[in-house]
């Protein structure tokens, strides 16, 4: 009697707070392709762990497209950690591919690969030893890199909420001052700087105090917007 070929495995595995998921699928010949939709943040290397560890004995290839990952801070590193050190430990051949959009400039900033393994064996394909990591200048510099890049995408996270207040803002006094929306931008912005206060505070007090029931705007804000006003309008 003749056993029968390995069936594919098919899976998915989603994170606690379904950030992230991933589509595991083993073929007949040992080869994983592991799937991941979502974002590379808090818990995705949770994810992966699982999903690592559902892969059959035998499985000699680990091929990951990040076609699907639409957006990732810091946690994306440990997620490319976790697949390096399983690509080390049994070892198998990794890949990622597929990079697009803004996890593509985080890892171009970091100064990795794009495609191939996570962290490709100085010279020859075979198995890899583990390594003692070390602390060095690049190492240290991509650290520094990557603590700017993470504050700028929580910069962009917060401007991405606050956009809707100041678009209404901006309605607000294009339709009481009759100006472009050119013209009502610069006038938030410049009573941003004359009160010294958030832009987006400045925003939520316009759209408040047009309301019937809503309070005025603070002395401080009220005085910096009617002087942004006179200069717009050329006075």
């Amino acid at each position: 009697m003749t056993s029968a070929a390995p069936q594919p495995l098919a899976r998915r595995v989603n994170t606690p707070v379904d950030t992230l998921t991933i589509d595991v699928r083993v073929d007949a010949g040992g080869r994983a392709v592991l799937t991941a939709r979502g974002e590379l943040v808090h818990g995705c290397v949770q994810t992966l762990a699982e999903a690592l560890a559902e892969l059959p004995p035998g499985t000699g290839r680990v091929d990951v497209d990040l076609s699907g990952v639409t957006f990732m801070d810091t946690a994306g590193l440990g997620f490319l950690d976790t697949l390096d050190d399983h690509g080390r430990r049994h070892p198998v051949r990794v890949t990622t591919t597929g990079w697009t959009g803004q996890p593509r400039r985080i890892l171009e900033l970091a100064g990795l690969g794009t495609t191939g393994p996570p962290h490709p064996p100085a010279g020859g394909t075979g198995p890899v030893r583990p390594e003692p990591r070390v602390t060095s200048a690049v190492a240290l510099e991509r650290a520094e890199r990557l603590l700017q890049l993470q504050t700028e995408v929580e910069q962009l996270r917060r401007a991405i909420a606050s956009r809707p207040v100041i678009d209404q803002a901006r309605g607000v006094l294009m339709a009481t001052h009759a100006c472009t929306p050119e013209q009502a931008w610069d006038i938030l912005r410049e009573t941003s700087q004359r009160s010294n206060t958030k832009l987006r505070t400045v925003a939520a007090a316009v759209t408040e105090g047009v309301r019937s029931d809503g309070p005025p705007p603070p002395e401080e804000i009220r005085t910096a917007l009617r002087s942004a006003i006179t200069h717009s309008a050329g006075v």
